[in-house]
C-alpha cells in the first residue's frame, strides 16, 4: 500500500512535494492508529501481560530522553512490522510528539527510494527530449536483430531446397 502509493505520488508530484506528502500521510495514518491503541490496546495488555506491560514501560520511561531516535530507528529499519510500532507505542508509554514526528523523519529514507522510483518511471514515460538519435539507433539495431533468425531460416530452407 504505502510502497505504491510512494511511488505513485513521485510519479505525480515534484519530489520535494511528493516526500512531504508520504512522511506527513504516514505521520497523521500512523497517529491515528496510535490515539485507536491508546483508547483500546492499554487495558487488553494490561489484562492479558500485566508483568510484561510493567517491564517495558519501565524500559521506555528509562529511554524517553531519546524515544525520538528509537522511532526513527524502527522506522528505517524493518525489525518491527509498522502496524506493531503504532499499536505497541501507546500502549508502552511512548508519547504522541516523539511518535509523530519520529514517524515523520524515519519514514523519508525508504519513502525516498520508492519516490525516486516513481520520479524515474514519469521520466521513462514522457519522451519529449528523452529520445536521441543513438536511442533510435540502437531501437532500429535490435528491431532488426529481432528478424535476423527469421530471415536466417527462409535463407536456410531455400539453401536446403
Amino acid at each position: 500500500g504505502s510502497i505504491s502509493l510512494s511511488i505513485l505520488s513521485g510519479f505525480l508530484y515534484p519530489f520535494i512535494l511528493a516526500i512531504t506528502l508520504v512522511c506527513f500521510c504516514s505521520a497523521i495514518g500512523a497517529t491515528f492508529c496510535y490515539l485507536l491503541s491508546s483508547m483500546v490496546g492499554h487495558g487488553l495488555v494490561n489484562r492479558w501481560f500485566p508483568e510484561r506491560l510493567k517491564s517495558w514501560k519501565r524500559k521506555v520511561a528509562r529511554h524517553q530522553a531519546d524515544m525520538l531516535n528509537y522511532i526513527i530507528f524502527l522506522r528505517i529499519t524493518p525489525i518491527l512490522p509498522n502496524w506493531f510500532i503504532n499499536l505497541a507505542s501507546p500502549v508502552i508509554g511512548v508519547k504522541i510528539l516523539p511518535f509523530f514526528f519520529g514517524t515523520f523523519i524515519g519514514v523519508a529514507p525508504p519513502s525516498f527510494l520508492f519516490i525516486r522510483a516513481g520520479t524515474t518511471l514519469y521520466e521513462l514515460t514522457t519522451t519529449t527530449g528523452h529520445i536521441s538519435i543513438l536511442s533510435i539507433l540502437i531501437l532500429t539495431l535490435l528491431a532488426i536483430l529481432s528478424l535476423l533468425p527469421v530471415a536466417l531460416r527462409k535463407w536456410l530452407r531455400r539453401k536446403v531446397e
